[in-house]
């Protein structure tokens, strides 16, 4: 590349931003000499933000950016700034607020806002702009010249929607204390009956088209269903329902990689068929966790095999020989969204055995008309058993033919142009990724699965983890960014799911020094609750409150959920305290909408009904005999931790449960209240299975 031709975008380490270092326009990235020009100069900010995998944002840059004609507009009348929001959530946050504010719906990617220089309040925006006028959208070009002759023009009324916006973000403040009610039990019934309501039943998932996974909703179902196991409670079958047929029509669907592995980030149709393809890891994670609690759940073999596929699909294209997990795969290959996955009908047959092709047909509906632009996307048309009965052979003999059809498949496909890497390490999503991992090391009793979440959390902790503070992205040997809400929680839940996995002394003070420095430095203490940045961080025109589950799972949520555990297992009130605030200060938007707040829902319910928590200490080998017995429980409130009884300098609420003259001892906790020690195998399953 001629680095005569570059921007100032040239010097950043984001894949996103190196993708727009040789445009035309004049990028900047998002930092104080960019602000500064723009107020020197008094010309508005363009702001664009998106990320590498957005297929709209490459084609805006491919319109729009690449276009000399357009770049000189924009550098003659803008500061033009570009962020990567995975890199700068916090900017996204704000300014996907601000979006909704002045257009009245939601925003996307890419984000197109014009700032005014100096207080950075947005007066315009939208997302994705064509060249031309079309689709009831303006021309970049021509909006562009009305943007900046308003702000020219109309310089009172720039400063009346300034105000309204800023008039707009404290009102955001002040909400939810005044929304702020008294929580019941009624409100996690009421969840329950907004998730029946937006249930497809037909398909699976929650609403039409677009269809994304939504995996806190599916977590909630399942946890209604096992809540309604108890003794002398009406089991709630359509709840389980609800998750276990959604899961299966997500794995058998073009949403899920039938060759390599792992989940797109969603369906653009109704039946989960064609996805948009990029896979992002922050959607797998979840995903892979979710799906492990659903074979422990119903003990369906298809939820087992996309655990196993998921994992490995992470391990082998997804984690980097440093332990970190990358962010993304794009949706675009060789200029094409899903190329690279999609299959005409004669190269298949050219690549399997008669045997093979003819299984294979059926199976992925070869032998149906073509699902996407003329081709094939696998989707599962008619599965295994299906297969079985309409040849009559043995599910086994179906299983084996079709391992090594899509064995000799995937290495056809790895020979193609492959779909770009986001290699970013971002602390939240290796987050996401190593508790599904580790989760499902445990649960599968897969120890690769367990280490290759050791590795990650390893690098995070060499790399990430710098005089108590956590960095958010690393890129080239750079690790920078100060770390959000979402990098804080996610990586304390993560590692308490670790533990789990393998008992580690210096994981457990990791995590404590997370709590602390999680409260100290994000915590509201006047209504509750933690921002999603730090009290030290850039000021930005509103310091958000995100509660709201998204794409991701809400900070707030998983904050107040595993500071809750973490504060049972250690009897730190302190962590109580603060996961308490944190639900009360939601209470209002919970009432709203409990479906929108799945993970604040979960901590709620783990208030009201605190966490058990198993401690088994003996020797390694009776550990494992004692843990495996209970490791396919679904028991979603439910910790256990395997610490050698010759473990050292534990913390005083773990220090006194020891075995028993030498041999295994179990301490089940409920709360504040722990009971007598259990040495005997037997009374230990009868204790943990009784009733169900």
């Amino acid at each position: 590349m001629n680095t005569s031709t570059q921007n100032r975008l040239a010097g950043e380490t984001s894949p996103y931003l190196q993708q727009h270092a040789a445009n035309p326009v004049h990028w900047h990235p998002w930092d104080e000499q960019a602000l500064a020009l723009a107020a020197q100069q008094d010309k508005p900010i363009l702001l664009s933000i998106g990320y590498s995998s957005c297929h709209w944002c490459h084609v805006m840059a491919h319109e729009s950016f690449e276009d000399p004609a357009t770049a000189q507009v924009m550098n003659e009348l803008f500061v033009n700034i570009k962020v990567d929001r995975e890199e700068r959530p916090d900017l996204d946050k704000v300014y996907q607020l601000a979006h909704a504010a002045l257009n009245r719906r939601n925003g996307g990617w890419p984000l197109t806002m014009f700032l005014t220089p100096g207080d950075l309040i947005p007066f315009f925006g939208g997302t994705y702009f064509p060249e031309t006028a079309r689709h009831g959208l303006p021309g970049f070009s021509d909006m562009l010249q009305r943007v900046a002759d308003f702000y020219r023009r109309n310089r009172d009324d720039v400063q009346k929607q300034s105000a309204a916006m800023e008039h707009f973000f404290e009102s955001l403040d002040s909400a939810a204390s005044e929304q702020a009610t008294p929580l019941d039990r009624e409100l996690i019934d009421q969840t329950r009956n907004e998730l029946e309501q937006s249930f497809d039943p037909r398909h699976g998932g929650f609403g039409r088209a677009p269809k994304f996974p939504h995996p806190t909703n599916i977590d909630r179902a399942l946890r209604y269903w096992h809540a309604s196991t108890a003794p002398g409670a009406t089991e709630d079958l359509k709840a389980l329902h609800i998750a276990e047929y959604t899961l299966e029509k997500m794995a058998l669907g073009g949403i899920f990689d039938q060759l390599g592995g792992g989940f797109y980030r969603y369906s653009v149709d109704d039946y989960w068929m064609i996805p948009h393809f990029e896979k992002m890891l922050y959607d797998n994670g979840p995903l892979l966790a979710l799906y492990v609690d659903a074979w422990n759940a119903t003990g369906e073999t298809l939820f087992k095999r996309i655990v196993q596929e998921t994992a490995s699909w992470a391990i082998r294209e997804m984690q980097s020989a440093e332990g970190g997990y990358y962010s993304s795969l794009d949706a675009d290959s060789d200029g094409e969204e899903g190329k690279y996955y999609r299959w005409q009908r004669d190269d298949v047959r050219d690549i399997l055995s008669d045997d093979e092709y003819l299984l294979c047909a059926v199976h992925f509906g070869l032998d149906q008309p073509p699902n996407f632009d003329g081709q094939w996307h696998l989707h599962t048309y008619v599965s295994e058993t299906g297969l079985s009965n309409r040849f009559t052979r043995t599910t086994g003999e179906v299983s084996a033919v079709l391992a090594s059809a899509k064995g000799k498949l995937l290495e056809a496909r790895d020979g193609r142009v492959a779909p770009g890497r986001d290699e970013k390490v971002l602390t939240a999503w290796n987050a996401l990724m190593i508790k599904g991992m580790a989760r499902a090391g445990r649960c599968l009793q897969r120890k690769e699965f367990v280490a290759s979440a050791e590795r990650a959390v390893g690098f995070i902790r060499a790399v990430l983890w710098r005089d108590g503070r956590l960095l958010a992205t690393y890129k080239d040997d750079q690790a920078r960014l100060p770390a959000y809400l979402d990098d804080y929680a996610f990586l304390l839940d993560a590692l308490v799911e670790l533990l789990q996995a393998r008992w580690r002394l210096e994981d457990l003070v990791f995590a404590t020094r997370l709590a602390d420095a999680l409260i100290d430095h994000f915590a509201d203490p006047h209504d509750g609750g933690f921002f999603f940045t730090a009290d030290d961080h850039e000021r930005l025109i509103h310091r958000p409150k995100p509660l709201a589950d998204e794409a991701m799972p809400s900070g707030n949520g998983i904050a107040a959920q595993v500071l809750n555990r973490l504060g049972h297992l250690l009897g730190e009130t302190r962590y109580l305290t603060a996961a308490e605030n944190t639900v009360h200060a939601a209470s209002g938007y919970l009432r709203q909408s409990g479906m929108a707040h799945a993970s604040l829902t979960n901590a709620y319910e783990e208030m009201l009904v605190p966490p058990e928590i198993v401690i088994l200490r003996g020797d390694i080998v009776t550990l494992q005999e004692w843990s495996t017995a209970i490791v396919r429980d679904y028991a979603p409130h439910r910790l256990t931790f395997c610490i050698p009884g010759d473990a050292e300098v534990l913390p005083n609420a773990l220090a006194d449960k020891s075995p028993i003259g030498g041999a295994t001892a179990a301490y089940i906790c409920k709360g504040t209240v722990c009971s007598e020690p259990v040495t005997d195998f037997d009374a230990f399953i009868e204790h943990m299975h009784g009733g169900r």
